[in-house]
């Protein structure tokens, strides 16, 4: 099953998060085909996180389609609705948590997914930026990977906000490019010396590795 694993990585996917991979990652490509960079810097196994730039809704179901790995989302509790939506969201492994990002009970899930071998995807920032620009970094993903000591992939999406920003529609054909950097180790990012900023430096350190990334060369078809 290797060689259908590496052409067909959904095979190694849970079913419905399989599944959902292939769909999206086709609907990626059909309506806003743009470069995927960097995608030998994903760790193969083990755990890891995906720390991302966010400046859409498109941005966790794009990463989620071009990665080979199958990943853990945070998603608003309000989104469990009955029917089809809640049955969704489980059978994905996506991650309750409340607005204010305040919940203990999934950042405990988080760091047992992690512990388990598992992957997940978050946004230092916090909230979708307005305009693209990139925000400053909130301590939240800081005290996850201090906490878990598991490698940071970096990942810069570019362009999703003019492809579907926030109070914009959605436009079709606007490319979105995806970068992933090599992956940021615990000592990369993480300093005790910080004393009581430890969460906070770790999280700007990984956010300044976000803004490092340049956008893929444009490959002319």
């Amino acid at each position: 099953m290797s060689d259908a694993g590496e052409r067909f990585p959904q095979l190694r996917m849970g079913r419905l998060y399989g599944f959902s991979h292939y769909l999206l990652n086709a609907l990626r490509q059909a309506f806003f085909r743009g470069e995927v960079a960097g995608l030998d810097h994903v760790p193969a196994d083990g755990p890891f996180l995906v720390a991302a730039n966010h400046a859409s809704h498109l941005d966790p179901p794009f990463i989620g389609a071009v990665l080979p790995r199958q990943l853990a989302f945070f998603a608003r509790k309000s989104l469990w609705g009955p029917g089809a939506g809640k049955w969704w969201m489980d059978g994905v492994g996506a991650i309750p948590v409340d607005r204010d990002g305040s919940d203990l009970a999934a950042i405990k899930r988080v760091l047992g997914t992690l512990e388990a071998g598992g992957a997940i995807a978050l946004f230092p920032e916090g909230t979708r930026s307005p305009d693209g620009r990139m925000q400053p970094a909130k301590a939240g993903v800081g005290m996850i990977v201090c906490k878990s000591r598991v490698p940071v992939v970096p990942c810069r999406i570019f362009d999703s906000h003019v492809a579907f920003g926030r109070g914009g529609g959605l436009r079709p054909g606007t490319p979105v490019h995806i970068v992933f950097g090599a992956p940021l180790q615990p000592t990369d990012y993480d300093r005790t010396a910080d004393g009581k900023e430890r969460y906070q430096r770790a999280s700007e350190r990984i956010m300044a590795a976000i803004s490092a990334l340049s956008p893929p060369p444009v490959v002319i078809v």
